[in-house]
């Protein structure tokens, strides 16, 4: 019985995502809302936009790989980043540019800047964000068919740790 437990408890602390990095430089709670179920442009949004001027730092919400760097009609300039485990993708989209020397399959650390804030695809260029999604993903590794999940709790924990509250 004991060691059914103790291996459901590995099992359970294996699968629990990793804890967030603010994926944007000096980030605020003002910055962001929970947009995740809204509608933009006749489709769920199913991500957070993160408010921040043109040029801002963005950094690797958790430690993973770079999986694609891909430039899109809507997202514009964007990153695809699996976690260690390779259970959830990260979405980062709307760059102004890449940071230098990022690559597919390139390791990031959780920190890591990554890229900066832009207003590319179908960005308005008055409203420079960061519009981050988090995908789970299933036995395939497709992120393009992932579960979209909202990230804004977490988002919310990783600004507060870091403002120490």
């Amino acid at each position: 019985m004991r060691v059914a437990v103790i291996a459901a408890l590995g099992a359970w602390l294996a699968a629990a995502p990793p804890a967030l990095t603010p994926p944007v430089d000096r980030m605020k709670l003002a910055d962001m809302h929970d947009s995740f179920a809204e509608t933009h442009n006749g489709h769920a949004h199913e991500a957070i936009d993160i408010m921040a001027p043109r040029g801002t730092p963005v950094h690797a919400a958790v430690s993973g790989t770079i999986r694609k760097l891909f430039l899109s009609k809507d997202g514009g300039i964007t990153i695809y980043q699996f976690d260690d485990a390779e259970a959830r993708c990260y979405y980062y989209a709307h760059l102004d540019r890449y940071a230098a020397g990022l690559r597919e399959g390139m390791r990031v650390k959780g920190g890591d800047v990554i890229a900066y804030v832009g207003f590319t695809g179908n960005a308005n260029e008055r409203a420079p964000h960061l519009h981050f999604a988090v995908y789970e993903l299933g036995p395939t590794k497709q992120w393009w068919k992932g579960k979209a999940l909202n990230p804004y709790d977490d988002l919310v924990r990783a600004v507060r740790q870091v403002e120490g509250r």
